[in-house]
């Protein structure tokens, strides 16, 4: 059930609302609760939050000339530019604060093939929380 939350808290993190998923894992972490299943929940759950962004990215090009569409077409293109520009290989950075949500969103409005948006952005989610865990492991154990 431990686990589950952590899931549960990656996926709610990777959306568009203002969440950390970090904080509950380096919490379980110092709880003695096993690495690799922390590491293993948190990857999931965050990489499945960043696949609905996608999903919603996909459906939401219907939806961009109604009034109460919250991005303006100059906003859509130029978040399209900036992804055509630095290309696929952006999304292993879907984890950074601010940018990630988004870029995993608009990575479903240019099309980006499913599996390479699910390998790139599970192996960047999956660094960081490596990383986070090694950090957590050198700096909060005696």
């Amino acid at each position: 059930m431990i686990y589950l939350s952590l899931v549960f808290s990656g996926f709610i993190a990777a959306s568009l609302f203002p969440a950390s998923s970090e904080l509950l894992l380096v919490a379980l972490f110092q709880q003695g609760y096993t690495p690799w299943l922390l590491w293993l929940a948190a990857t999931i759950g965050n990489t499945l939050g960043s696949c609905v962004n996608w999903a919603i990215g996909w459906e939401i090009g219907k939806f961009q000339h109604k009034r109460w569409f919250p991005v303006t077409p100059l906003q859509l293109e130029t978040a399209q530019t900036h992804f055509r520009r630095y290309g696929s290989w952006s999304l292993l950075l879907a984890w950074l604060p601010v940018v990630g949500d988004p870029l995993t969103l608009v990575a479903g409005v240019l099309r980006v093939r499913f599996v390479m948006f699910l390998m790139l952005v599970a192996t960047g989610k999956g660094l960081r929380y490596a990383v986070v865990i090694y950090m957590a492991s050198r700096l909060l154990q005696p």
